[in-house]
């Protein structure tokens, strides 16, 4: 029996989304790779028979796909950096507005960090994935996936700190 794609989509093109975007710093690019991925399980729908962690295979096959797009883009380097200096907002409006300002000073923050870091940081913190899982899913061993999660939260609390600094 084919898997339900609708609910596979419902499920975890959220999460995916949020992934993708924090890895390309691009909405446009991020909904090209989301649709080249749902685009390819609905045309070859076996290769989800006997996936174990549909998560991870999602993330591995995403951003297998994000890279994809990173060397397709390789000969326009100058977009490239045009693109990734536009500032994405990557978190919700908050109401108050030290949350709010907390909230850009993050999104900047993880602007700096690369993409790698960015990735691996993104995928612990706001997904709950254990660096067991972020290495079988980016295909990196789980010593380099924890050593670029240390080096993201040394770069952001470095890039952060002057707003705790101001705190009372």
């Amino acid at each position: 029996m084919p898997p339900d794609l609708g609910h596979i989509y419902d499920e975890h093109a959220p999460s995916l989304f949020a992934f993708v975007l924090n890895f390309t710093r691009s909405e446009a690019e991020t909904h090209d790779v989301l649709q080249e991925l749902f685009l390819k399980l609905a045309t070859h729908p076996a290769q989800l028979t006997g996936v174990r962690d549909l998560r991870g295979y999602l993330i591995r096959l995403a951003h297998r796909l994000a890279i994809d797009a990173f060397r397709r883009r390789a000969s326009h380097a100058s977009a490239i950096e045009r693109a990734a200096a536009e500032p994405v907002t990557i978190f919700a409006p908050a109401p108050d507005a030290d949350a709010q300002s907390f909230r850009d000073a993050l999104g900047r923050a993880l602007a700096e960090l690369p993409p790698e870091q960015r990735a691996i940081a993104h995928l612990h913190l706001w997904e709950g994935r254990t660096f067991a899982e972020i290495a079988a899913a980016l295909e990196i061993p789980a010593n380099t996936a924890a050593s670029r999660y240390r080096y993201a939260i040394d770069k952001l609390q470095a890039l952060l700190r002057p707003l705790y600094e101001e705190l009372p």
